[in-house]
């Protein structure tokens, strides 16, 4: 059983920084990939970004793309996401979830933490 557990959620105005954090734990194989979803109220979850562990490698989605950097600390069992420029249009409840299967993690299948809420007003 894989389990993850998201935080750094909070309150800030546009313009600011804020980083996130997912703790994971359990059977994981080298092909696993972190990803980072958000949902705000009244839309659908979205993928914001992605990072395979194994290698480094990383995806963003254009909303983000050159504003947010995701990193992996494989000897902390931990992903970081860090969030720059934040806009009010970034607020939502942000997910991290694992699986060997993209696929999967976009149908909402694999491992999910609870979320962490970042929300971002004047």
């Amino acid at each position: 059983d894989v389990q993850l557990q998201a935080s750094g959620g909070g309150l800030v105005q546009p313009g600011g920084s804020l980083r996130l954090s997912c703790v994971y734990s359990g059977s994981m194989n080298d092909d696993y990939a972190i990803a980072w979803f958000r949902q705000a109220p009244g839309k659908e979850r979205e993928a914001v970004s992605r990072i395979v562990p194994r290698d480094g490698n990383a995806w963003y989605d254009a909303s983000v793309k050159g504003r947010f950097t995701i990193s992996s600390d494989k000897s902390k069992n931990t992903v970081y996401l860090q969030m720059r420029s934040l806009e009010p249009e970034d607020t939502g409840v942000y997910y991290c979830a694992a699986s060997d299967s993209w696929l999967a993690l976009l149908s909402g299948r694999g491992y999910w933490g609870q979320g962490t809420q970042v929300t971002v007003s004047s």
